[in-house]
């Protein structure tokens, strides 16, 4: 099954849906989906009802593997069912969609122009259940607000740094170490982290692989050398803020780069929809997402 689902991400014609909002923009996510704050009480209700935004996702018809390679859930998406199965589980037997987990705690303040992570308290308790639910690699997010060359190799030690473990207990690691896209240095904060993430890669043991999740750079096709390195499986775009007909365009003009959005890609999506609605609307927004990482 690892390398199927190996095969699909290397290979496959589409895109990742980001699926993995956590507490502290779970708020924003709902309130933007149609649902108040004053819809829930405290966040056991707060999380039962982004569970049923994530299920309607996931269980409606436009979802597939024919366009989406893999999802990237919340760690409690991933301990949680859709229709009777556990969600990765179910992501993979009856979508044929690669499951993966956000394992980050959140981010850290800021210092040297970057938000490091802060430190990992429960990676290994969170890697061994994402093994048990099948799920086949994990998602982790930094922050670059400036070009500042100490902060973004921080930024990346880190990255590297928990993607070993993450290697070792046979999982595959997406490094997201996302770079302001209102930044007035953007262009060099891309330039000092691409260098950095070449330098770091030759470190990566031979005959294993990372993965990358990158703001779409500023200029075209600038992570080309990225996206053919034997050490990385694939290279993926955040949305960023953009959105979903500006993220859909500039991808598009970036060839091999594929998408891993999550509000461009839920932005017109309403609680109050009706199924036939909601459907055809999310069926839209892949549709748009998919020829923009297959252009």
């Amino acid at each position: 099954m690892f390398q199927e689902q190996r095969s699909k991400i290397a290979h496959g014609a589409g895109f990742l849906a980001a699926l993995d909002q956590s507490g502290g923009s779970t708020p924003k996510a709902l309130e933007l989906y149609g649902v108040p704050d004053s819809a829930y009480a405290n966040d056991d209700e707060m999380f039962d009802l982004m569970h049923e935004f994530r299920a309607r996702i996931i269980t409606s018809p436009a979802f597939t593997g024919e366009r989406i390679l893999g999802a990237i859930l919340f760690e409690q998406t991933m301990e949680r069912d859709v229709e009777g199965l556990p969600t990765a589980q179910y992501l993979w037997e009856r979508k044929n969609v690669v499951p993966f987990v956000k394992v980050d705690e959140g981010l850290a303040a800021e210092s040297d122009g970057v938000r490091l992570m802060k430190p990992f308290t429960r990676l290994d308790s969170l890697l061994e259940r994402a093994t048990k639910r099948r799920v086949f690699g994990t998602k982790m997010r930094s922050f670059v607000s400036s070009a500042d060359a100490g902060g973004i190799a921080a930024v990346l030690d880190q990255q590297f740094g928990y993607a070993a473990p993450i290697l070792d207990a046979g999982l595959v690691p997406i490094l997201e170490p996302e770079v302001d896209i209102h930044s007035e240095t953007k262009q060099r904060a891309e330039e000092l982290l691409k260098q950095g993430v070449l330098d770091r890669l030759a470190a990566v043991p031979d005959g294993r692989q990372v993965m990358l999740k990158l703001s779409i750079p500023t200029v075209d096709d600038f992570y080309a050398d990225l996206i053919d390195h034997p050490k990385v499986l694939r290279v993926v775009a955040l949305s960023g803020g953009y959105t979903q007909q500006e993220a859909d365009a500039r991808l598009a003009a970036n060839h091999g780069l594929i998408a891993s959005f999550s509000r461009a890609l839920v932005e017109d999506l309403r609680a109050q929809q009706s199924n036939e609605e909601f459907d055809r609307t999310l069926d839209e927004a892949i549709r748009a997402v998919y020829d923009a990482s297959v252009a």
